[in-house]
């Protein structure tokens, strides 16, 4: 509930900021962002990052199919039901571990993506200020 809160009054108080700044300075921001976000470093790391989302978005997923099929092939097994069960279980938690590992390591990634393109961004903006 507190989230909510906090987003209904960041966006009332951009909303009556944005208002008094009128529409000159919105221009002003828009064609400065613009300008910095054209740039060829940044536009480096936003091709960089959908890169790196188109990966993850497949990485998952086959990460999931894999699983399911050794849980499958664990409990088709030969042997009494209770093997299958147990052989089932831990194929099933060594291939959580699996996607949980791939997750992590994907979700680094985009943080040092991300990170890096902030930063570049920020650096293209102080050039652009500074001339």
């Amino acid at each position: 509930m507190k989230g909510k809160i906090g987003i209904v009054a960041g966006l009332a108080a951009g909303y009556v900021l944005g208002a008094r700044a009128g529409r000159e300075r919105y221009e002003q921001i828009k064609t400065g962002f613009l300008k910095v976000s054209n740039t060829d470093p940044v536009q480096k790391q936003v091709a960089k990052a959908k890169e790196l989302g188109k990966s993850a978005a497949f990485a998952l997923p086959s990460a999931l199919w894999d699983g399911a099929v050794k849980v499958t092939k664990a409990a088709s097994k030969t042997g009494t039901p209770g093997q299958k069960l147990d052989s089932a279980i831990k194929a099933g938690k060594d291939s959580s571990d699996e996607v949980a590992r791939g997750a992590e390591t994907t979700a680094a990634e985009v943080k040092k993506t991300a990170d890096k393109a902030v930063a570049d961004a920020k650096r293209e903006a102080k050039k652009a200020t500074d001339s």
